[in-house]
């Protein structure tokens, strides 16, 4: 009997499958990321308008990135930051487990309630250039 990789619905963005081949499941989770850059929250459209295409003080920003087995909103691969659009859904054990994941990987994160983009965009693009300053 094979084993089902199990996905977190659609409004949860990443999580991480059953063991399985480890070929199948980047297969999986690269095709999961494709979906959600074709379909990404309002937060997410919003704070790519301030990421994408090297706007962001020089630097350059990818969105729906699998790393390993979990899928970043934005990184940031030159300063190995993370850069997270979190509803309502965000903040449980699931995302203690994955950002102490993360960080074991060298990765920082930085996490933005979606209220955060929508009322604070200079704000939220603050935190973020300080982030990736030296």
């Amino acid at each position: 009997m094979s084993e089902l990789l199990k996905f977190p619905p659609p409004s949860a963005g990443e999580g991480q499958p059953a063991r399985s081949d480890g070929r199948e499941r980047g297969r999986l989770l690269r095709s999961r990321a494709k979906t959600m850059r074709r379909q990404p929250t309002e937060a997410e459209q919003q704070l790519w308008q301030i990421l994408r295409a090297h706007r962001f003080a020089g630097h350059k920003f990818k969105r729906q990135v699998p790393i390993d087995h979990y899928i970043a909103d934005f990184l940031c691969a030159a300063a190995k930051l993370i850069v997270e659009a979190d509803g309502s859904h965000h903040g449980g054990p699931a995302d203690t487990r994955r950002d102490a994941y993360l960080n074991a990987q060298g990765f920082r994160i930085l996490r933005f309630w979606n209220n955060e983009i929508f009322d604070s965009q200079g704000a939220v693009a603050d935190r973020i250039l300080d982030a990736l300053s030296p």
